[in-house]
């Protein structure tokens, strides 16, 4: 079974189905290869689909954590909206309302944390305490609503004297410093002038 445009060209029928068969390998071969390059093409497409997927999922489930750091952020710049008095009215004030006395009080210089946070630092001791009051103290200092921190508890029993104790507590409070306004002759771009 030849293929009659072979007979035109003028070849045997030897020739002819060796052409024939060379010509049904030739299809089979391109077949064959269209199909294998059509899947290798689907097959990419299919990856880079569920790459895709992969990476949107990631994003659905980043927009809970970016939400909870905003709130972490927002309670945290809440929190230092309000300033601290100063330390040692403060910390005096707080001792009395628990029965305590303080016998002396130290500020220590001011250390910047970066370049929004100052660190004031106060030191203070409390002769003849009782545990209750001092524990009532340091809680009264935790409940507060100001950026504080007891930074420095040293508690020393008094030897002969039952529950009563020397206390030296260093307290620090943040503050946060806010940008200077511009000054109101110069115009920052995206200011608007009334």
């Amino acid at each position: 079974m030849a293929v009659p445009i072979f007979e035109r060209w003028g070849l045997n029928p030897r020739e002819q189905r060796m052409a024939t068969i060379g010509v049904v390998v030739l299809a089979v071969m391109m077949i064959v290869g269209l199909v294998g390059g059509l899947s290798v093409t689907v097959a990419s497409r299919a990856s880079d689909i569920d790459e895709l997927k992969t990476t949107l999922a990631a994003v659905q489930g980043a927009r809970g954590q970016v939400r909870e750091r905003q709130s972490r952020k927002d309670s945290i710049a809440q929190r230092y909206q309000t300033r601290a008095p100063t330390l040692a009215g403060y910390l005096e004030k707080t001792a009395r309302e628990n029965r305590l006395e303080v016998s002396d009080s130290v500020d220590r210089p001011d250390v910047p944390h970066g370049k929004k946070y100052t660190e004031r630092a106060t030191v203070i001791h409390l002769k003849k305490a009782g545990m209750l009051n001092i524990s009532k103290f340091l809680e009264a200092l935790e409940k507060s609503n100001y950026p504080v921190s007891v930074s420095r508890l040293d508690i020393r029993k008094r030897t002969g004297e039952p529950d009563s104790y020397d206390v030296e507590v260093g307290v620090s409070a943040y503050d946060r410093q806010e940008p200077a306004p511009s000054p109101s002759g110069s115009s920052q771009p995206g200011d608007t002038k009334p």
